[in-house]
């Protein structure tokens, strides 16, 4: 059993015997009373989103899921095509299963694979990824105030922020958790 400390982004639970995924934390601490943890899931099965706060006595199960890693192969409309790299099985999974991790899917990228009754219903990125930049606008020195930093564009079409220096073709690592750059390459 999981305490309520040990609920963070990303956990998966079980909750009526589905699987959920914990896509929002906010803690919070009252003058008098014991702390409680709003959150907001995932069900990993259907998609729908439920709300719920825990106290701080609370617990919460883990979910039974297994792990396999798999490679990402290719998007075809709202469609992503994985195969499994044990069993050389294809699988898809759409845009709504994948969620902000289909943001920093390319080719070839090796991802675990979150498995619920024989059935892939997630998938979960590296913490970095290596990504080549595709577009970045000129950095404009003097309009800084503080840490400056541009828009640039990423080879899978994602949109995030990073320092001046980053230029057009430079390969970038991005933290897959955040949607934040780190460091380039």
């Amino acid at each position: 059993m999981l305490a309520m400390n040990e609920l963070k982004l990303g956990t998966v639970i079980t909750i009526d015997d589905q699987p959920y995924q914990i896509t929002f934390t906010q803690h919070i601490k009252v003058a008098r009373g014991g702390a409680s943890l709003r959150t907001k899931l995932k069900n990993l099965v259907s998609g729908q989103m439920l709300e719920k706060t825990f106290s701080s006595g609370d617990k919460a199960e883990p979910a039974d899921l297994q792990r396999q890693k798999s490679n990402f192969l290719y998007k075809e409309d709202d469609t992503y095509f994985f195969m499994n790299n044990e069993s050389f099985e294809q699988f898809d999974l759409d845009t709504s299963e994948i969620g902000f991790a289909s943001q920093f899917l390319k080719d070839g990228l090796t991802v675990d694979t979150l498995i619920f009754n024989d059935t892939p219903v997630a998938i979960k990125l590296p913490t970095k990824v290596e990504l080549k930049v595709t577009d970045a606008p000129p950095g404009v020195k003097g309009d800084t105030a503080g840490s400056a930093s541009k828009l640039i564009t990423l080879e899978t079409g994602a949109e995030i922020k990073a320092p001046l220096f980053i230029n057009k073709g430079e390969m970038i690592r991005v933290n897959t958790e955040t949607g934040e750059y780190v460091e380039r390459v």
